[in-house]
């Protein structure tokens, strides 16, 4: 490899936080022209790497080299003044402004606000093959092309070495192929990739190189044309690659959850739910697959009482909890796995025992009468902590120092506890690895086993058809198609989310 081929050299880096080594001795070289895929479990140092290679943060020890100079990164915009530019899994665009509005905001200097940054807008998105229209509003895109907007945005602003972490998790099927052939646009133009990802069928199919990252540093790298899904698996986690096949059916006749012709209206009047009718027995899993956006989130906030329906009911079991309160709910046994672990699921900034009662706040063992049991909610964490694999130093820890697999597992065992009756789990898996994904696979699994009702939602087409008795696709706030995961294929399953067909 000549020196002039290599983009990006890491050599020796290293970053320490208190109580937590997340990175030492990483050495990464990233050819210039190619896709170089980084995989590792959660916790493995991947985002600390990134954010170090982004200027976010900066290393404790070790060199950065760029196009064979040494550099200093103290902050993205000298990220940016040497060529790298970061996608982040959370998409950073204003819904009330243009695709040209958000691809000029703080770059204002380099081409102006008006004919000249047009022009270089239409000329990245012709170059690249990303059909992109300057004068759209960002909230009319979908997630695709949202994708592709803030991929033209680091383009925009001279990158050449270009981060995406974690781009296909809320990509379909043709979305993903579509990403990957633009992903191929750029490196023929001589762009480096640095593409993350936990999905290991994807990296095999997109990257030139492979480096995987295990416990703060690198511990290998593999030839995506010779290498396996078994061995990249083995290299991450040091064990073989887990699958999400559910054993055979355990669907009862006892129906746990209705939902009977369920309208949700917004402020305005226009419908987020429409005639929504569905129904789950105990030891049933449910799945519901649907591009982002289309009425999941609404469906498990009026489920979980955050949200009063317009019309229809929804009974738990006999009961009409139509118009019960999210804590009358949680009382009655719905488990709840939000998609948003971070807002809606953990008190970043507390300590897990405290997360533990989070939500079950009225029940033993977080309660005794109206007091908190400060006593009972530290030992059920130990439980949770030792019988869910959350690895943490110990149960004083704040939430915010686990990795997210780590805090997901924490999650699952709280959700899990108690013996709900119900779970509603959104993309339980989502950002976590395939270590942390096995075990929760494994505790849904033998919930199900056991007599639970499970709705999930996933982006994940192989877990939603792995996992799931049933699945539902949602479209536009409408249920328009229930497939049998023993036959369906995500490709049949991306063609009725994205309105190609209904089953």
């Amino acid at each position: 490899m000549t020196q002039e081929s290599v983009a990006v050299e890491l050599r020796g880096i290293g970053k320490r936080f208190p109580g937590v080594i997340a990175n030492h001795d990483v050495d990464l070289t990233i050819r210039a022209g190619t896709v170089h895929a980084l995989i590792g479990e959660n916790g493995a140092g991947k985002s600390t790497l990134m954010k170090i290679l982004y200027g976010v943060q900066k290393p404790d020890d070790g060199t950065i080299a760029i196009n064979g100079r040494e550099v200093a990164l103290r902050t993205p915009t000298d990220a940016i003044a040497n060529g790298v530019g970061m996608v982040f899994q959370h998409f950073m665009l204003a819904d009330n402004l243009t695709v040209l509005e958000n691809m000029v905001l703080g770059a204002e200097k380099l081409h102006g606000i008006g004919d000249r940054a047009r022009a270089e807008i239409r000329r990245i998105s012709d170059a690249f093959g990303f059909g992109l229209q300057p004068d759209v509003l960002v909230e009319k895109l979908g997630v695709a092309d949202r994708q592709r907007l803030e991929i033209a945005k680091v383009l925009y602003r001279g990158a050449c070495i270009i981060i995406l972490d974690e781009p296909t998790a809320v990509l379909v099927p043709q979305e993903v192929d579509a990403l990957f052939a633009n992903l191929r646009e750029l490196r023929n133009a001589g762009n480096a990739v640095l593409f993350i990802s936990h999905k290991l069928d994807e990296v095999l199919a997109i990257a030139d190189d492979i480096t995987v990252m295990r416990r703060g540093t690198t511990v290998g790298t593999a030839d995506p044309h010779t290498t396996t899904k078994r061995e990249l698996a083995e290299l991450m986690v040091g064990s073989e690659l887990p699958s999400p096949e559910t054993e055979e059916s355990t669907v009862t006749d006892t129906v746990e959850l209705t939902l009977a012709n369920v309208t949700l209206a917004d402020e305005f009047g226009r419908n987020l739910l429409t005639d929504v009718s569905l129904s789950i027995h105990r030891g049933e899993i449910l799945g519901i697959a649907g591009v982002e956006g289309n009425g999941q989130a609404e469906l498990v906030e009026t489920i979980m009482g955050m949200r009063i329906p317009g019309g229809g009911t929804i009974h738990l079991g006999t009961e009409d909890v139509t118009h019960w309160h999210t804590r009358k709910l949680r009382e009655a046994g719905i488990g709840y796995i939000p998609e948003d672990r971070h807002r809606h699921g953990l008190l970043l900034d507390a300590p897990l025992w405290e997360n533990r009662i989070l939500g079950h706040q009225t029940q033993a063992p977080n309660a005794k009468g109206p007091w908190i049991n400060r006593s009972g909610a530290r030992k059920d964490t130990q439980r949770i902590v030792a019988e869910y694999d959350v690895r943490a130093p110990g149960i004083d820890t704040p939430a915010r120092a686990l990795s997210g697999g780590n805090q997901q597992k924490l999650i699952v065992g709280r959700e899990m506890s108690g013996d709900p009756v119900l779970l509603i789990a959104s993309h339980p898996t989502r950002g976590v690895d395939v270590g942390a994904q096995a075990a929760i696979w494994d505790h849904i699994k033998r919930a199900r086993r056991a007599g639970l009702a499970v709705l999930l939602i996933s982006a994940d087409l192989d877990e939603l058809i792995g996992l799931s008795d049933t699945i539902q696709v949602i479209l536009r706030g409408r249920l328009v198609g229930t497939f049998d995961p023993a036959s369906v294929t995500p490709q049949d399953l991306g063609a009725a989310m994205t309105g190609g067909q209904a089953a």
